[in-house]
C-alpha cells in the first residue's frame, strides 16, 4: 500500500479555506499512486487556536466530516485528518479516518493532553491506539504526543498494528522528536510510522516540520524539511516480516517482569 504524508500550514481559524485546499493536495497524492493521505493534528481549524476552539468544534459526523468524504470519494484515497471533536459535552483533540468510499471508519481521540493550554481547552481520550484495516494491512491512530509515550506505541503493536499514523503539530524547540524519537518507536515495535507535522508559523509557534515515514526497522524512509511538502512510501507486509525477525523484540519480551 502507498502512503502519502502531507506537510501542510492550513489555515488557521478558517476551516473552509483549509477544506479548500484539500482537493489538490488529494489528487496529487492520488495522482502518484498513494491510497491514504495522513493530513496534520488539528488540521482542519489549526492547531493554535486557544479562545475558539470552542467556536470552531464540531462533530465527527459534521460539515467537515461531508467534505473530506466528498474528496475521499472522487480520489479513491482513504483520508485521515485532525479536527476539534464536539462530542458528549466535552471537546476532544481528534483524528478520523475516511476510507475511500467515504464511510467514517475510525475516530480517535487523543489521550495525552500537552501542557496547560491543550488540558484547558481538551478533554482527554479514554482509549489506546485506534485500529482499523486498510487493504490488508492494520493500521493503528495516535495523536503528536501519544507517541512520545512507549507505551502507546507497544500497545498498539501488541494488538497486530502494522503501522501507526501519527498526526502532530510538532513546535520549536522539540524538532528531536521527529528526528530520533520517531524511528526509535518505529524500530522497537517492528512497525511502520508516519508522523504528518504543521509547518509555518501561527501566532506564537513555530511547527519544526520535519514530518517523516518510518520502515519498521527504524530507517528513515522519506522526510521533509520546514516548508509543506508531499512525502509517499510504500508499505509491504514482507519488510514487516523481515523487520520483527531480525529485531525480534516483540516476541523476546517478558512482561512477567516489568509489572
Amino acid at each position: 500500500m502507498r502512503l502519502a504524508v502531507a506537510q501542510t500550514a492550513g489555515v488557521s481559524g478558517d476551516p473552509q479555506a483549509t477544506l479548500a485546499q484539500l482537493p489538490e493536495i488529494a489528487g496529487q497524492a492520488r495522482a502518484q499512486g498513494a491510497r491514504l493521505l495522513v493530513l496534520p493534528e488539528m488540521w482542519l481549524t489549526g492547531y493554535n487556536i486557544a479562545g475558539r476552539t470552542a467556536a470552531l468544534a464540531e462533530p465527527a459526523d459534521g460539515d467537515a466530516a461531508r467534505a473530506v468524504a466528498a474528496v475521499a470519494c472522487q480520489h479513491d484515497l482513504a483520508i485521515l485528518y485532525g479536527f476539534p471533536e464536539r462530542a458528549d459535552g466535552a471537546i476532544y483533540n481528534a483524528a478520523q479516518l475516511i476510507t475511500p468510499d467515504g464511510a467514517a471508519r475510525v475516530c480517535y481521540r487523543k489521550a495525552h493532553l500537552f501542557g496547560e493550554a491543550e488540558r484547558a481547552q481538551f478533554a482527554p481520550g479514554a482509549s489506546g491506539a485506534a485500529h482499523c484495516m486498510l487493504d490488508g494491512l492494520r493500521l493503528a491512530i495516535l495523536i503528536c504526543y501519544d507517541v512520545e509515550f512507549p507505551e502507546m506505541v507497544r500497545a498498539a503493536a501488541l494488538q497486530g498494528a502494522d503501522a501507526v499514523l501519527v498526526p502532530t503539530a510538532l513546535f520549536q524547540p522539540f524538532d528531536f522528536v521527529a528526528r530520533t524519537l520517531v524511528p526509535v518507536r518505529a524500530c522497537e515495535n517492528g512497525v511502520y510510522l508516519a508522523y504528518a507535522n504543521r509547518c509555518g508559523q501561527e501566532g506564537t509557534l513555530t511547527y519544526v516540520g520535519g514530518s517523516v515515514i518510518c520502515g519498521p526497522d527504524g530507517t528513515v524512509l522519506t522526510a521533509a524539511g520546514g516548508d509543506p511538502d508531499l512525502l509517499f512510501a510504500d508499505l509491504s507486509r514482507s519488510q514487516i516480516d523481515r523487520a520483527r525477525s531480525t529485531n525480534p523484540y516483540l516476541r523476546d519480551r517478558r512482561p512477567e517482569l516489568y509489572g
